[in-house]
């Protein structure tokens, strides 16, 4: 697989920052915006779940092919390339608010998602020194989730209808290709990695391979289907931006304890962890009568929600080589990436009761949460690197 060399520790990070922190906090903003703006359209509430679905098919998608792009055009055109496409959904959904169009244009803005996660992990974490590589993982996920929380405050002043919302996203995405532009050094060098073939997966830890997946079934359905459930569902429905960013900052805060504990501690035992958490948040969020309770739920979930994926894949990654981390973690997206495009569908059918999503949560991290403690009771603590977490 042609990936990238370790850049040297003075290469320069605040071009992919930049732009990845503008991207983000666009991309937060849209993926609340199009659940809530489906009735101001004329649309069908029960598009948000195919349109969910079709976004991580079209990331799935871009995760296989963006190695080679890169290898073709290098980092920062890539980079250039995957924004622009992805501005240009944005303008199209705006002029073609149908069914059929949108569908399509979020299955290539997934591909182009995942070309920029690709691109800024690989252009920002390929270092030779573990402690660089760390400190720049942890400055990359906090840009990410805190552009992404900040997108969700946008909903409140600049709303879900008419051309305002989609200008605005196009305009940040179009700040954030300037970022690339107007830096042409910095950018890491291309060389050989390992391969890490479909039947490698079967090798792989199962409890990480799972988790993945599981990720992906729980974070599919909150991006998709939780902001149109906040809507809808609770008496709070004007400040949905604010307790999505609430769910996100969850998933910000936790980051720097999960990584902590996952050097030290057995990696399926703090999955186990997680995932009971998330039931009791999820329980929470189902039962919650007041904004305080509310707001509460939502960040415990965000928070055992957004650690099991970096859990899930440090775990994969123990005792690999390392020119194999970077295939690993790919594979390991793959199986995010089929969650991902489920859950949002299973989560949907089960809509026709009022507590349907939380419920839904309940039962995918309690059966994991068993899972996981049954596996833990027979196997040996492993620790390993936190390898690049492919924008999750």
């Amino acid at each position: 697989m042609l990936n990238n060399s370790a850049q040297q520790p003075n290469s320069g990070i605040l071009s992919p920052l930049l732009g990845l922190g503008l991207f983000a906090v666009a991309s937060g903003y849209l993926m609340s915006l199009l659940p809530l703006a489906l009735s101001e359209l004329a649309l069908p509430l029960s598009l948000s779940a195919w349109l969910a679905s079709a976004y991580y098919a079209g990331l799935l998608f871009g995760a296989l092919q963006m190695q080679r792009l890169i290898a073709v055009i290098g980092h920062r055109t890539a980079f250039i390339s995957c924004l622009l496409l992805l501005l240009s959904t944005v303008l199209l959904m705006w002029m073609l608010p149908y069914a059929g169009a949108w569908l399509a244009l979020r299955l290539i803005a997934g591909a182009a998602t995942a070309g920029i996660f690709v691109v800024v992990e690989s252009w920002l974490l390929l270092v030779n020194d573990d402690k660089q590589r760390a400190s720049r993982l942890g400055i990359y996920m906090l840009t990410l989730y805190a552009g992404s929380a900040a997108g969700q405050l946008l909903i409140k002043p600049l709303g879900i209808s008419g051309s305002l919302p989609f200008l605005s996203i196009a305009a940040l995405l179009a700040l954030a290709v300037l970022a690339p532009i107007f830096n042409r050094q910095g950018c890491p060098q291309q060389t050989e990695h390992s391969r890490v073939s479909f039947q490698d997966l079967a090798g792989l830890s199962k409890p990480a391979v799972l988790g993945c997946m599981v990720s992906g079934l729980v974070l599919g359905p909150i991006y998709g289907l939780l902001p149109s459930y906040l809507n809808s569902q609770t008496h709070w429905s004007e400040q949905v931006g604010l307790l999505m960013a609430s769910l996100i900052l969850g998933g910000m805060l936790v980051q720097p304890l999960s990584s902590y504990l996952s050097a030290r501690f057995n990696k399926t035992l703090l999955q186990a962890l997680a995932a009971a958490t998330g039931v009791l948040a999820a329980l929470a969020l189902a039962m919650a009568d007041s904004w305080l309770i509310l707001s509460s739920s939502l960040f415990v979930l965000g928070g055992a929600a957004f650690s099991i994926y970096p859990i899930a894949i440090s775990q994969a990654c123990v005792n690999e080589a390392v020119d194999k981390i970077v295939a690993i973690t790919e594979l390991m997206l793959i199986s995010y990436s089929v969650g991902s495009i489920a859950g949002p569908l299973v989560a949907g059918a089960l809509q026709g009761s009022v507590l349907s999503l939380p419920l839904y949560f309940a039962l995918v991290l309690s059966s994991t949460c068993i899972y996981m403690l049954i596996t833990a009771s027979k196997e040996k603590t492993g620790r390993g690197r936190l390898p690049p977490t492919l924008g999750v």
